[in-house]
């Protein structure tokens, strides 16, 4: 409880801190814009209509390019208005993009760790061992729904979804794929799954953060949350069961085909899979999650030189195994991509990886995304837009929605949860007072959007990284994420229902709530 506690305070000293001082300094220039607020949702119309056209143009590959300089056009409108229509200070406007990058750089370690976690679990044998006894133990018809309650199980107890999904997700990944699901189905389950824990796991950033910035403690807001997030789940668990009791293995020799090819390319062992017990210990030890993917990815490169040595100076582009060959192919492994060829197509595919290099196009979308979400932000634009939501407060059901509808908003503009959670807060922390409703209702339905939904958001940083690690397209996993998209849903419902909504002291007329 302790350490819960004093997490919670770091976000508190970390995010809060941090944003206060941007809104002080910049509240004279805010309140300066009486006349042409439209011009505050001029950047927002042209960076959704530019996407939308990137989008149309590049599909899949939107997010290569494409998708980073329609932020950064985006951004160059939205500081010429602040500049030359709402007279601020180019200055201002870079330190306000500056200290917000500040708010990242855990978070681009961390992804570059993840590249090299997932390479060299990879090449090391680790995942395919993982699928090659997976395969043998998970029955096809069982397949999704145990993939979302393993990844459930998982993420509670990790309290991130990006490790979840970086380490079982993949291992899930190949199981799924040999046994004939499509793609959107197998991510769709895996990220169902990893949120759910991302929710409610007391060890969750976004869980912690939601709650501080509530003013509202830990374990009532994931009590709180249980009511809308429970549901979310059984609904999803009903969808993969359905489908999987559906789904017929068309050619079974494709299974054994799987396991063939995989214990004749790596030296499959039980011992290899002490990598992922020992990363599981570190994270129930509570260690940093940096620390964590370090010392994994450390580890694992020791145990593939033991175990693959010849797949190690395959990378390496060396006939013969040694020391030069092991540590150039290791080197690649966590850095670079890397082919295995295993004589099967499919399997070729499935074991390649891109390791740290590969989530360059990630960080360089994240630095674009938050170039526009802090100049929309320090220029007061965000908050002008914000208003749209707020306008419609009057209900329980009305203020519930859009309490929702901006973490959505947010996620879409701002494109990191984490601020959007932040944003949500200090927005409609007033209007949720001043209606006299607990702070728990606030909590729930930010945790129920900005969360939720920030993997839906093709270039938004959970977007992007999970697309990223799945090597899957946001847009073709999005229609899958059951969990994902009836969880904003599920808080309105519940909010209209009234189920457990409270309220402090009577400040509007009784007849304004619905029954």
């Amino acid at each position: 409880m302790q350490r819960v506690n004093s997490k919670r305070n770091n976000f508190l000293s970390k995010y809060q801190k941090k944003q206060l001082p941007l809104q002080t300094k910049y509240k004279s220039t805010m309140t300066t814009k009486t006349s042409n607020r439209w011009l505050s949702y001029v950047p927002v119309v042209f960076l959704i209509l530019s996407l939308s056209l990137v989008i149309r143009l590049y599909g899949s590959d939107a997010l290569a390019g494409g998708s980073q300089i329609a932020l950064l056009f985006s951004t160059g409108i939205c500081g010429l208005i602040a500049v030359f229509c709402y007279k601020m200070k180019w200055a201002d406007i870079e330190d306000a993009t500056f200290k917000s990058f500040n708010t990242i750089t855990a978070s681009i370690i961390i992804l570059l760790l993840i590249g090299c976690l997932s390479g060299i679990w990879m090449v090391s044998g680790i995942v395919p061992t993982l699928i090659y006894y997976g395969i043998q133990i998970i029955h096809p018809q069982f397949y999704l729904l145990c993939t979302c309650l393993i990844c459930c199980v998982v993420s509670v107890m990790t309290g991130s979804s990006w490790t979840t999904i970086a380490t079982v997700g993949i291992a899930l990944l190949g199981i799924g794929k040999a046994q004939g699901f499509s793609e959107g189905w197998i991510a769709g389950a895996i990220i169902s799954g990893a949120y759910f824990g991302d929710k409610v796991s007391p060890l969750s950033d976004t869980t912690v953060l939601a709650s501080s910035m509530s003013g509202t403690p830990l374990f009532t807001h994931i009590r709180y949350m249980l009511m809308t997030t429970v549901p979310s789940l059984i609904i999803a668990l009903l969808v993969f069961g359905i489908v999987g009791f559906s789904h017929e293995l068309k050619d079974v020799s494709l299974l054994n085909e799987y396991t063939e090819t995989l214990s004749k390319t790596f030296n499959l062992s039980l011992w290899l899979l002490v990598v992922p017990i020992v990363t599981g210990i570190m994270i129930a030890k509570k260690m940093p999650a940096i620390a964590v993917l370090f010392l994994s990815s450390m580890l694992a490169a020791v145990f593939a030189i033991i175990f693959q040595p010849e797949i190690i100076a395959q990378i390496a582009g060396s006939k013969e195994v040694s020391n030069g060959a092991l540590v150039d192919g290791i080197l690649k492994g966590l850095y670079g991509s890397t082919q295995i060829l295993t004589g099967n197509a499919d399997i070729d595919q499935l074991v390649a990886t891109r390791g740290m290099g590969g989530m360059l196009n990630t960080v360089w979308l994240i630095l674009c995304a938050m170039c526009f979400g802090s100049c929309m932000k320090a220029s007061g634009m965000l908050q002008d837009v914000a208003q749209i939501f707020t306008k419609f407060t009057k209900t329980r059901t009305s203020l519930v929605g859009s309490t929702v509808a901006s973490g959505m908003f947010f996620n879409t503009t701002v494109s990191d949860q984490y601020l959007s959670i932040i944003l949500c807060a200090n927005i409609f922390n007033k209007i949720y007072e001043k209606n006299g409703y607990e702070n728990r209702l606030l909590s729930r339905a930010i945790e129920d959007s900005a969360t939720a939904t920030s993997p839906l958001v093709p270039w938004s940083t959970c977007g992007m990284t999970q697309a990223t690690i799945l090597n899957i397209s946001t847009l073709t996993y999005l229609p899958y994420c059951v969990f994902n998209i009836m969880s904003p849903f599920m808080s309105v419902i519940v909010a209209f229902i009234g189920y457990k909504v409270f309220r402090k002291q009577p400040v509007i007329e009784e007849s304004q709530i619905p029954e």
